[in-house]
């Protein structure tokens, strides 16, 4: 999957432009005009790299930059500051608050593309534990599906979640990120009660969970599973809303599904993308 470039800059034709610039070198980019606008994305998405302007039409970058570090969820996104400011305070001032990298405006692209791409580089090798969960993330994930090409007699049993989006509209991220917490213990103590404490837990994306097993125990781990997210779905809401859903009193009420998928050892796989790509088709809602 392509790495995700968020780039925050009030200046239509510079954000135009690096938007354009780093698309052509294979990065998924999004864009960002105002500072809570920023702050409001990465609450869905995650970004492998922001590129910040400091001087921002609402809050600027360093308010922007103070209150990512200071959440659990965004605190290790990379940040690099674009801005026209060039005294060393500034600089300081960007370093101290967690930025990585601080380019000053007129920039050469092409070191403003080296620089992105070493800062990609360091984090993809530090990017090993997901940061709610703490579940096998991203390159430890890559790797464990790569070893899987070459093996036989596994079962991948996956677990994904819809609506967290909604969710956290309703109810808050605070509230999105106890269930991702919480969804995390549920898939990681199915599997090691069937498979034993050595059993391989990650994640593939935010809302989606798999434990590699056995064929003898995936059918359990999937019932297991499919039984104890059944329960807790109504312990992520509170009580009322709960009931009136339920009840069909409360449509308005952001619905979570939970969808279950087991995918085993067979078709060859020519890589660790099409492995991840059967896994996500392997997935269906449970009533």
């Amino acid at each position: 999957m392509p790495q995700q470039i968020l780039i925050v800059e009030d200046e239509p034709n510079t954000a135009e432009m690096l938007a354009s610039y780093f698309q052509i070198q294979g990065y998924e980019v999004s864009v960002c005009g105002w500072g809570k606008e920023a702050l409001n994305f990465v609450q869905h998405t995650l970004p492998d790299l922001i590129i910040l302007d400091i001087r921002l039409p609402d809050v600027d970058g360093y308010e922007v930059c103070r209150q990512l570090r200071s959440h659990r969820r965004t605190a290790q996104i990379p940040i690099l500051f674009l801005t026209e400011k060039r005294e060393r305070i500034d600089r300081l001032a960007g370093l101290e608050l967690g930025a990585v990298d601080y380019v000053t405006k007129p920039f050469d692209i092409q070191e403003l593309r080296l620089r992105v791409r070493n800062i990609l580089r360091r984090a993809q090798m530090q990017s090993v534990m997901h940061p709610i969960t703490e579940l096998p993330y991203a390159t430890l994930v890559e790797d464990r599906l790569n070893q899987l090409l070459g093996e036989k007699g596994w079962v991948v049993t996956a677990v994904a979640l819809d609506g967290l989006e909604a969710f956290a509209d309703a109810y808050g991220f605070v509230a999105r990120d106890d269930v991702l917490r919480a969804l995390a213990l549920i898939v990681r103590h199915a599997a090691e009660e069937e498979g034993g404490k050595d059993t391989f837990v990650g994640q593939l994306d935010d809302a989606l969970f798999f434990a590699i097993t056995g064929p003898e125990q995936a059918g359990r781990v999937q019932e297991r599973l499919t039984h104890r997210l059944q329960e807790a779905l109504a312990l992520f809401y509170p009580r009322e809303d709960w009931e009136a859903m339920r009840g069909g009193a409360k449509p308005s009420v952001p619905r979570l599904v939970v969808r279950i998928g087991t995918l085993a050892a067979g078709p060859s796989y020519p890589n660790a993308g099409k492995l991840r790509e059967a896994i996500y088709r392997s997935l269906q809602p449970i009533g």
